[in-house]
């Protein structure tokens, strides 16, 4: 194989490699071998231009053109000349598409569906990043420059991506460009004379003096060398940002503010877990996001809390920086909480979807008690469960038991003065919040007695009588800014009416905060619960001193008002009923739930049915993998406990092959049989360190190995006794036979095993170093494959093409 075809191929692979970044971003995984094959006649199109040779302006022209045929043959076939030549209207078709896929893009959640425009994205970027890759490394002969593009590949997936897998993909990425610089490093030293293939074998057996050997070792190290540094250097690369502490955000950084150690006491730093709520919102399909059974007797106060946001600089609401610790077995009493509340205790069993992958753990509020598997921190502030070093929700099965608290108005109404530190921290309010926002507060709650009559009247001013409008098309500003103009204009979702009368209790006096997670969902046939993307909610939760952190409702249409808000609420006003009654409809499907389009009155009668479908797995009594998961799990820790065995495990068989048997019927099975044990004997002192030297004769050569190795008398006698044998077969006009050759050569195991340390038996056992055969006979395969089927006879048919037989050079 030349090195420019070596050259293309590598860097063909180290285009996928990095394109494997962008797995994650999608959900069903055939794109990429698509794209490979699309690569590959890419690729090979370069190759034939190269052999011509075209000037390498034209090479790359000619790759460009072939790539869009390639993508319009694939995505625009029907509006293209003949199916194959583009037309302007697969121009069109395929900028149709393109325009499809940047809306998809933004509508659509992470792993988002493989739409004709996210796959013409897809397949035509790994194109361009193909094309670009392979003119700098094998047209243009300088690979270094080519990490460029494959590093934009990479950003561009690891920008988008949840970071779960990020240093995966970046070893993947990474492996792929350090094999193309070793690719064109091989190259350039070819260009110089002989290539230090780290001594390739000659025919086995047949060195200067026609004797056995596998000779080179010179030539190892210079490859040696290249692929220590680029190991060393990868590295470096990898352990730098992840032992510097001031690298925040490093590439090994698993927290995404999910932090904390094995061990002891933590930080954790949240990243505000809004950005992507009202894309949730907004989804095109309301994919089932969890699934939970609960002994309760009604769900409609069953909200899924994930993170609570207690600080608000004036430009956003975020996650105070928060100690975390172990999760211990039974979570602390509620702050605030005392026993003349009336609580009551329910268990909720509750299964996160395969796709679902966030840090944080959707719990009932307060949760007393959590069984879940996995890496888990608790953040006793906001009693949530936070995952350490990468852990998600992905798949989780878990149970929880919680406290239901029913307090009545009267206690909260009496409620006393909270703590003086509590008032600091959780009435805070920036200097740059507009006046405006306070003013409207008092107004809106005048005539109130309490801080518990203030909260009822904000409440209901945004979900009742305000004129507020809810439209999660809204921009989504969260800061001071953000909240003036939702006031004036009265139109926005929860994030705006969360953020809002949060802010303004906080006015007023009264702690508050402002809680992220799920609505309680839909309820199924079957008994279960389903709840979706567009079961994202954000709502206010203000703090009464014996009560404790208190849940409010102000966004219309959404949730439900808590009872104890009711009595506050006139009498005729029907716009709190539930908003997520239970319907008949079984199949947690992507479509939108029953409850989307089911007019209220309709399912107060219990009315708003659909139908029953099959039931996908139901979540079990704790923690655990699905079936399949567990199978395909097991197969690759199989895979990665065998792998490492193959070298021994050819070993052994290549041994027994070689040092079994009789001497055969003829002469000829004689001789083979001798040879062969021969190579065996070269190849057991190659395995304990001693490299075969190609040019020795088979007496010097079994000297040199009683030497290195200081094998005994009775080793080095049967080695002798080997080598005698072998200058019989090869010189002498009448072999005599040699019987039990192959126990001689066990004879020199046993001594190599006898005078090696037991590290150095280990090595020989499991990384034997004459593997490296089956690497080399490989390549030579290959070799003698391409140069009987590849270039040269395109570049003799191309010739004929172009007229007459091609002249002979120099």
């Amino acid at each position: 194989m030349s090195g420019s075809v070596r050259l293309a191929i590598c860097a063909a692979l180290a285009t996928m490699a990095a394109a494997c970044a962008l797995l994650p971003l999608v959900d069903k995984p055939g794109w990429l071998v698509q794209a490979g094959l699309l690569l590959a006649i890419q690729s090979t199109v370069g190759a034939l231009a190269r052999r011509v040779p075209l000037a390498r302006p034209l090479t790359l022209a000619a790759q460009a053109v072939v790539g869009l045929l390639l993508l319009t043959i694939t995505f625009a076939r029907h509006e293209a000349l003949a199916g194959v030549l583009p037309s302007p209207q697969a121009f069109q078709a395929l900028g149709r598409l393109l325009q499809q896929g940047t809306v998809d893009v933004g509508q659509y959640a992470i792993p988002a569906p493989v739409t004709d425009g996210i796959k013409l994205m897809l397949v035509g970027g790994v194109l361009v990043i193909g094309l670009v890759v392979d003119a700098l490394a094998v047209t243009y002969r300088s690979a270094a420059p080519a990490g460029l593009p494959l590093l934009a590949l990479y950003s561009v997936a690891a920008g988008l991506s949840d970071g779960g897998d990020d240093w995966l993909w970046f070893l993947v990425a990474a492996a792929g460009y350090l094999l193309l610089l070793l690719a064109e490093g091989r190259d350039r030293l070819s260009q110089w004379g002989r290539v230090f293939s780290g001594g390739a074998p000659r025919p086995y057996g047949m060195g200067p003096s026609g004797l056995a050997g596998a000779g080179g070792s010179p030539a190892l190290a210079p490859v040696r060398t290249g692929r220590r540094i680029g190991v060393l250097a990868l590295g470096i690369a990898l352990a730098v940002p992840a032992v510097l502490p001031s690298l925040d955000g490093g590439l090994l950084d698993q927290k995404n503010g999910a932090g904390g150690g094995s061990g002891g006491n933590g930080t954790i730093s949240a990243v505000n877990p809004l950005v992507s709520l009202q894309d949730s919102l907004n989804q095109p399909q309301n994919r089932e996001v969890l699934r939970y059974r609960t002994s309760s007797q009604t769900t409609q106060d069953m909200y899924l809390r994930i993170v609570a946001l207690d600080k608000f600089d004036g430009a956003a609401w975020k996650s105070s920086e928060r100690h975390v610790q172990d999760v211990p077995d039974t979570l602390p009493n509620p702050a605030g909480l005392n026993s003349s509340v009336r609580v009551s205790s329910i268990d909720t069993s509750i299964q996160a979807a395969d796709w679902y992958a966030q840090n944080w753990l959707p719990l009932p509020y307060p949760a007393m008690k959590v069984d879940i598997d996995g890496r888990w921190r608790y953040e006793p502030e906001g009693r949530t469960l936070v995952g350490d070093r990468g852990q998600t929700t992905r798949g989780m099965r878990y149970q929880v038991n919680s406290l239901v608290v029913e307090p009545t108005a009267a206690q909260l109404a009496a409620a006393p003065q909270p703590s003086a530190k509590l008032l600091r921290e959780y009435t805070k309010v920036p200097d740059s919040l507009p006046s405006v926002v306070a003013r409207t507060a008092r107004q809106v709650t005048a005539g109130a007695s309490n801080a518990y009559e203030q909260a009822v009247k904000l409440q209901d001013w945004f979900a009742v009588n305000g004129g507020f409008r809810y439209d999660t098309k809204v921009q989504s500003g969260s800061g001071s800014a953000a909240i003036v103009k939702f006031l004036q204009q009265k139109e926005g979702f929860c994030v705006h009416f969360s953020f809002s009368m949060a802010a303004m209790a906080r006015t007023l006096g009264i702690p508050a905060r402002v809680a992220v997670g799920f609505t309680p969902g839909t309820a199924q046939a079957d008994g279960s619960v389903s709840v979706g993307l567009k079961d994202a909610h954000a709502w206010p939760e203000l703090y009464f001193e014996g009560v404790g952190w208190t849940r409010f409702e102000p966004t219309p249409s959404r949730g439900t008002q808590p009872d104890y808000t009711m009595e506050q609420t006139p009498s005729g006003d029907s716009t709190d009923d539930p908003t997520q009654a239970p319907t008949a409809s079984e199949e947690p499907s992507a479509a939108p739930s029953a409850s989307d389009s089911c007019a209220q009155d309709m399912k107060k009668l219990g009315e708003c049915g659909g139908a029953l479908g099959e039931q996908p797995d139901q979540p079990s009594s704790g923690g655990g993998w699905s079936v399949s998961k567990q199978i395909g799990w097991s197969s690759f820790a199989a895979l990665l406990l065998v792998i490492p065995l193959l070298p021994m495990l050819w070993r052994q068989r290549l041994r027994t092959r070689r040092l079994s048997g009789s001497a055969g019927r003829t002469e000829q099975d004689a001789a083979d049989r001798v040879l062969a044990a021969w190579r065996e004997l070269l190849d057991t002192a190659w395995d304990f360190g001693i490299v075969p030297d190609d040019s020795q004769t088979s007496r010097n050569a079994v000297a040199r190995i009683v030497r290195m190795a200081e094998l005994d008398q009775e080793a080095a006698e049967a080695a002798r006794r080997v080598a005698a044998a072998v200058e019989q077969v090869l010189f002498a006009p009448r072999p005599r036979p040699a019987p039990g050759v192959g126990d001689e050569v066990r004879l020199v195991l046993a001594g190599f095993r006898a005078k090696a340390g037991r590290w150095d038996r280990l090595r020989a056992l499991l990384a034997p170093r004459s593997a490296v055969r089956v690497v080399w006979a490989a390549s030579a395969r290959w070799s003698a494959l391409v140069e009987r089927w590849g270039a040269p006879r395109w570049a003799r048919w191309i010739s004929g093409l172009r007229g007459g037989p091609r002249r002979q050079q120099g």
